[in-house]
């Protein structure tokens, strides 16, 4: 049986990166809301239009940052300012603090006696591994600056880290890159997954199934270049700066779509033969879904895939990013699927739930709750 946490802070602070849209992110933003329903809720920049009702309801309050020019759309040029922007926010109220890190967000100053908890999507990646992708795609004098400027931060990353309590990261390949860069343990706690939304479906087609953002890190190119290959029917969908390439070179056996219906996309989920699945995603929401539709994932077996997808059983892995890796995993998987059953593909899936989600976050709150003597009557 989970341990719940006795711990019950009179008042507690949410802070989340950026709310311009509505990611995984933001469904755990929702699922601590669930938890903590009166906290208020701290951001960088703010778009109540991008997000669900669930956060719009919430005290939500911008740091300076959101009352720059052009904030909203062009956040991320004021990445540098955004430290000083958290260590500016005054949260001396406040018994809990749970910060909600992908962007900056832990970096913000607490009572001494107070509960600082981050949950961590991921160390910032522009800092670490992802650096030198950012870099070359940056402009000019961006790449100049770059640099001395995120040698900057990264040490500012690493010293905000250790001013937080705890850490709970969202998958076991998280916890390895936060060990790396921030010298720190992290307990595991999956993100909320809305996996009751799901169900399967006795009409099943022979067409293959890619979901993702089309940017260049997501490999969409790797899948068509595999769909094209083999001919097989496949539909992917999904937007970004890659759609229109990746629309042009589609052999007349692949389907591509910017954006589906969400009934359309659960349809799309319980019909198809498998799931394609070919980032490294920090944790990767889009295969669980698949699971929760009975429908097995054929993934990139690197990043947060190897704790949501059990490989042989609700799925199969590649070894590497490329298309003749993943032709070889298409070619293997028809042969492998009459072994799959539907049913362990939900189990599965739900060991994700957002109940799960809050069992185990209120574990882990339990975990690193101060000591008594510290508490707030």
């Amino acid at each position: 049986m989970t341990q719940r946490s006795s711990f019950r802070p009179a008042k507690v602070a949410l802070v989340h990166y950026w709310l311009i849209a509505m990611r995984g992110g933001e469904r755990v933003l929702e699922g601590l809301l669930d938890l903590f329903p009166d906290a208020d809720v701290f951001t960088h920049v703010y778009d109540p239009g991008k997000v669900s009702e669930k956060i719009r309801a919430a005290h939500v309050r911008e740091t300076f940052v959101g009352r720059l020019p052009g904030a909203r759309k062009h956040y991320q040029k004021y990445l540098p300012l955004m430290p000083m922007a958290l260590e500016e926010l005054d949260l001396r109220a406040y018994d809990l603090v749970i910060s909600s890190e992908s962007g900056p967000a832990k970096g913000v100053i607490t009572r001494p006696d107070a509960l600082h908890l981050c949950y961590c999507h991921s160390p910032m990646r522009y800092l670490w591994d992802h650096y030198p992708d950012y870099k070359a795609s940056a402009g000019g004098l961006s790449r100049m600056a770059m640099p001395a400027m995120f040698h900057r931060l990264r040490q500012w990353d690493v010293s905000s880290a250790s001013r937080v309590d705890g850490i709970v990261a969202n998958s076991s390949f998280i916890a390895r890159r936060i060990r790396k860069v921030w010298g720190r343990e992290a307990r595991v706690v999956h993100p909320p997954v809305a996996v009751d939304e799901f169900a399967p479906s006795a009409a099943i087609t022979n067409r293959y199934l890619w979901v993702s953002q089309m940017t260049p890190y997501k490999r969409a190119d790797v899948a068509l270049e595999a769909f094209n290959r083999l001919g097989v029917p496949a539909l992917m969908v999904g937007d970004g700066e890659m759609f229109k390439a990746i629309s042009a070179r589609a052999g007349p056996n692949v389907e591509v779509r910017k954006r589906l219906t969400f009934d359309q996309l659960k349809a799309a989920y319980a019909t198809c033969k498998a799931l394609v699945f070919t980032p490294e995603e920090d944790f990767g929401i889009v295969p669980v879904e698949a699971n929760a539709s009975g429908r097995p994932v054929i993934a990139y077996g690197r990043g947060g895939v190897t704790d949501s997808i059990v490989d042989g059983k609700t799925g199969l892995f590649f070894g590497e990013q490329t298309a003749d890796a993943l032709c070889e995993a298409l070619t293997r998987f028809e042969g492998w699927l009459p072994q799959f059953r539907p049913g362990d593909a939900v189990a599965n899936a739900a060991r994700f739930s957002r109940e799960a989600f809050a069992a185990g976050f209120l574990e882990a709150l339990g975990a690193y709750r101060p000591d008594p003597a510290r508490q707030v009557a």
